[in-house]
């Protein structure tokens, strides 16, 4: 018994230390709910009162936090943009990140691209960057999230609720290249289906 509780108190130790490694803080939230209750398990089994009741009291906020995450209404908008000082700005930070899920071609700060912010409570978290492909089909090169945001409620803003951007537009289907297997799996949540592994597809309208 005494051994399975010092690996009880091992694996509560690297769950709470795997937690701080998350860039999402939803997930870093969770993973850190995990650890804490069972270090705070392990305290209460071993004795150790302070630990326990310290860990007791990190699972209470932790789920405070995820409640709140979980209730926050969030307000999204998309914003076309014009000024691409920003946006070179907001691409130079992120394009390793990008290019670990993506293919980013170069000089995508022409202007013949279509550039979008997609704001999450005033927040730029997300960009879209694509181009008409004909009068009735847009190719996103780019639909990147940051990794705080992460939680696929952008994709579904911009996939779900705002179909009729690209209707307006003219646009009734969507098609981009694959990118990872991450980035797969993203957009078969987001409706794409994989044509011929060359594209995926959404049709809009």
């Amino acid at each position: 018994m005494p051994q399975l509780l010092e690996w009880l108190g091992y694996v509560a130790s690297l769950i709470v230390l795997l937690s701080l490694l998350m860039s999402s803080v939803k997930r870093l939230r969770w993973i850190n709910l995990g650890g804490s209750l069972l270090f705070a398990v392990y305290g209460f089994a071993i004795g150790a009162l302070p630990v326990g009741f310290m860990n007791a009291g990190i699972v209470i906020i932790n789920i405070y936090y995820l409640y709140q995450m979980y209730s926050k209404k969030d307000y999204f908008k998309l914003l076309p943009i014009k000024d691409t000082i920003y946006y070179n700005h907001f691409m130079n930070s992120h394009i390793t990140d990008m290019r670990s899920f993506m293919n980013v071609e170069d000089h995508l700060e022409d202007e013949k691209y279509e550039k979008i912010f997609i704001l999450r409570n005033t927040v730029p978290a997300g960009v879209v960057v694509g181009i008409a492909k004909d009068k009735k089909t847009f190719e996103i090169l780019i639909d990147y999230v940051t990794p705080a945001y992460r939680d696929f409620k952008i994709g579904k803003f911009l996939y779900e609720e705002q179909n009729n951007y690209f209707l307006s537009h003219g646009y009734s289907s969507l098609i981009t290249k694959p990118g990872n297997i991450k980035h797969q799996k993203y957009l078969k949540r987001m409706g794409f289906e994989n044509k011929g592994n060359t594209y995926f597809v959404k049709q809009i309208g």
